[in-house]
């Protein structure tokens, strides 16, 4: 099964070190695979090294892709984390 959602980063500070170990971290719960996509760019979104490569800001629109038997509740997962601005404050 493969699920995709598109997010966009609402945190000032973007996909930086923290937000992207908080992705790569959660994403470790699942058995899922996962790609995270932005502006043409797609990587392995259990790496904290290949999301931080994706050098996301404030409003960028992230596509998220699980494919896996839980690739659903990863997905919904990740994109609520994403939408909640990794609880960094302005």
């Amino acid at each position: 099964m493969e699920i995709r959602r598109q997010v966009t980063i609402p945190n000032p500070s973007g996909l930086h070190a923290r937000p992207c170990h908080a992705l790569a971290s959660a994403a470790q719960a699942f058995q899922a695979s996962l790609e995270v996509a932005c502006e043409g760019r797609r990587v392995n979104g259990k790496s904290i090294l290949e999301l931080m490569t994706l050098c996301a800001g404030q409003g960028t629109v992230l596509e998220i892709v699980g494919r896996g038997a839980d690739a659903a509740a990863l997905v919904e997962a990740l994109a609520r984390l994403v939408e909640s601005g990794f609880d960094e404050r302005d």
